[in-house]
């Protein structure tokens, strides 16, 4: 394996310092969810040096994803997300270790996947809901740690996105499907997410019929769903 010169990462380290970096070589990270937001939180996650990741999703770059995702240009349009993300961080640091698993990651699926590895934390960037909530009561169920995001569509200020517990969330869709979900379920740990506080624009949403799993879609601008990514990104890395 090519190695990359320490020069890479001297920033980092003079912020880090050598201790935290080797923490976050030494680490694992599996990041469900490669869309607007999921891919700048990987992305992220690889810049700081995070020794192994693992990436998930099945979703190949469409033309509406250019105005906000992180793998969409017009050279890559439909390919696979994971393979376009898996040649990017390669190239940002040819001594990560990528596990890319293009795959729709349904619920029943979810046990096998954390048990498949050891991670020290999970990103959920999942906009469906089913598999959401149960990727998050499989990975309380293992004490793994996680952070989610919840819903970037339809709003645009950057001053709104916070981190929360689930269960203070408000102006938020995703939060509120996701709490209800999570109650029917019978937990109500504490889950650490990121979220806009903003009220959603109603006429930025529009029924889809087109869409796995989805019956809605929100209008997006470039930077927010980025913004939420750098949000999950600064989370794992100050606890690992």
């Amino acid at each position: 394996m090519n190695t990359v010169s320490p020069g890479w990462q001297q920033r980092t380290r003079l912020l880090l310092g050598d201790e935290k970096m080797e923490r976050l070589r030494g680490a694992h990270v599996l990041v469900v969810g490669l869309g607007g937001v999921g891919a700048y939180a990987a992305e992220m996650l690889c810049r700081a040096g995070t020794g192994s990741l693992t990436l998930v999703d099945a979703d190949t770059v469409q033309p509406t994803n250019l105005n906000r995702q992180l793998p969409a240009l017009r050279s890559t349009l439909g390919r696979r997300k994971a393979d376009v993300l898996a040649e990017r961080f390669r190239d940002i640091n040819p001594d990560v270790r990528l596990t890319v698993l293009p795959v729709f990651l349904d619920a029943e699926h979810i046990p096998a996947l954390l048990d498949a590895a050891h991670y020290d934390f999970i990103v959920d960037a999942i906009d469906t809901l089913a598999p959401k909530c149960c990727l998050i009561a499989e990975a309380l169920k293992r004490r793994i740690r996680i952070v989610c995001s919840m819903g970037a569509g339809a709003k645009s200020d950057i001053t709104q996105v916070r981190f929360a517990d689930i269960w203070d969330t408000y102006h938020c869709g995703l939060s509120k499907a996701v709490r209800k979900r999570l109650q029917q379920m019978g937990i109500r740990h504490r889950v650490p997410v990121v979220f806009s506080a903003e009220q959603a624009d109603a006429s930025a949403v529009c029924r889809v019929d087109d869409e796995r799993n989805k019956k809605s879609t929100c209008g997006t601008v470039s930077y927010l769903p980025a913004v939420f990514g750098c949000y999950l990104a600064e989370y794992v890395i100050k606890r690992l």
